[in-house]
């Protein structure tokens, strides 16, 4: 991190904390250049900065005062309390009824599960592909067969390596999209009738998945800013057949959930000593706003159980669906499902995205995108506080881009999903988020798309919505 961001991020938290309070004063650019030895440049781009992100404001002659924010802050959600015990899922037919109702492009996509195309390099991927297909050795149509192409496996295993993991090639397995990790796994560790335990809320395309294979999951309560709870996970561990865990421990969807080191370290130790595996869905570990990233799960002792799934489709390339799985000791059954099933992933696809990786600027991209994200959070969880009842809570993320609200008891979410698509707005309903569709009062918001006059009009809308349903 370079200088003006850290001390951005320094002053932010000062913010957050209540140290600094709106309409205090902030040090002049002298002061800080002197207390902190930089440069006015310096301290400028971060004061430019948190003003970017609605925290601070400059007033003629006077310098730079901490914005008053125009609403509340709302409190946060407390633990999810899911009821009963494992379940035999019959979820897909309603969630797909729900995503069919949000692909109109002229509804605002507050509900997509998608961030705004335009925030990526599409123009120099493409670049990048024209020359993979130009350059194509027939050769790769055998020689990257699952597990995949050998450089893009390579590239991917210095991006662990640079996260303080050691991973090797032969345990990346390339598929195509998270989703098909996804798959994948599950059907590595379980059978039909198996149980699998996953958090509450969770991400629907799992329940759909775990539906699909014939599970059965036991719901484990979260917090949406702490994640899983690892005490009522161990409970469940002693108590029940699990077969598999499916987890989010970094920005969890729905809930933006980020698992502290600590507890992360305690959970991986935990299903390594009741030998159950742990799948982790990691599709959004990439888009950190704190200086520095969260803990790998490979880098953490014992890991070897641990599938870690990741994908480029939320940090570089949607629609390329380039995903892939550091299976550690289940790599050779993978790649034997991936090779009976789909048998290989698009190979010019594989090779643009390694060169990309190589040459393209990826960590430059990333660091512009998390800035991107960061304001649109801002800006997004601001117009939430302005225009929606003062008993909605929502957990501010520490990445991602989704933001989870819980409504005021009276507000039925699905209800509210049907008003919203009338006005043109899109919402992700609570209920598809769990197995037994609970979250009645709950939605998630997308922050992935700029918030454009358009978008914060829908926000508005939608507040008033809420209020009228309550």
């Amino acid at each position: 991190m370079v200088r003006y961001q850290r001390l951005a991020y320094e002053t932010e938290k000062l913010i957050g904390d209540g140290v600094l309070r709106p309409g205090d004063r902030l040090p002049s650019v002298r002061q800080v250049c002197r207390t902190h030895s930089i440069s006015p440049v310096t301290v400028t781009q971060a004061y430019y900065l948190l003003e970017s992100r609605g925290l601070i404001e400059a007033r003629p002659k006077s310098g730079y005062f901490v914005r008053a924010r125009l609403g509340q802050r709302l409190n946060e959600p407390e633990m999810s309390h899911p009821v009963g015990n494992s379940t035999e899922l019959q979820v897909s037919d309603f969630i797909f009824q729900i995503l069919n109702s949000v692909k109109d492009p002229a509804v605002v996509p507050l509900g997509s599960s998608f961030p705004s195309p335009f925030l990526f390099p599409l123009d120099k991927l493409g670049r990048f592909l024209g020359q993979a297909a130009r350059r194509f050795d027939p050769l790769s149509t055998v020689t990257d067969l699952p597990p995949g192409n050998e450089e893009l496996r390579r590239q991917i295993a210095l991006r662990y390596l640079s996260r303080g993991a050691t991973v090797a090639t032969d345990e990346i397995v390339v598929t195509s999209g998270a989703m098909e990790g996804i798959n994948l796994c599950l059907q590595a560790v379980t059978q039909p009738g198996d149980l699998i335990a996953i958090e509450s809320p969770t991400f629907y395309a799992g329940l759909q998945a775990s539906e699909r294979l014939g599970l059965k999951v036991i719901e484990i309560p979260s917090h949406p800013r702490e994640g899983i709870s690892i005490e009522a996970l161990e409970d469940a561990l002693r108590h029940h057949p699990i077969k598999a865990c499916l987890l989010m421990l970094n920005f969890g969807n729905p809930t933006g959930s980020l698992v502290s080191e600590d507890r992360k370290k305690y959970l991986i130790d935990l299903l390594a000593r009741h030998d159950v595996p742990l799948i982790e869905d990691d599709v959004y570990n990439e888009l950190y706003f704190d200086p520095q990233p969260p803990l790998c799960s490979k880098a953490a002792a014992r890991a070897d159980h641990v599938m870690h799934i990741s994908s480029f489709s939320k940090c570089l390339a949607p629609g390329y669906r380039l995903g892939w799985v550091a299976a550690g000791r289940y790599a050779e059954k993978i790649v034997r499902l991936k090779l009976s099933t789909t048998l290989a992933t698009t190979v010019p696809v594989q090779i643009a995205v390694a060169e990309y990786l190589k040459h393209g600027g990826y960590d430059h991209h990333l660091r512009r995108l998390r800035q991107q994200l960061s304001v649109q959070e801002s800006l997004l969880i601001e117009a939430v506080e302005r225009h929606f009842p003062r008993d909605t809570r929502l957990a501010r993320p520490a990445g991602g881009y989704f933001v989870w609200l819980e409504l005021p008891e009276s507000v039925d979410a699905l209800r509210l999903h049907r008003m919203a698509l009338d006005q043109g707005i899109s919402l992700a309903p609570g209920p598809i988020f769990s197995a037994k569709k609970e979250f009645g009062n709950c939605i998630r918001l997308n922050f992935g798309h700029p918030q454009t006059e358009a978008v914060q009009q829908a926000i508005a809308t939608l507040g008033q919505l809420v209020a009228s349903l309550c």
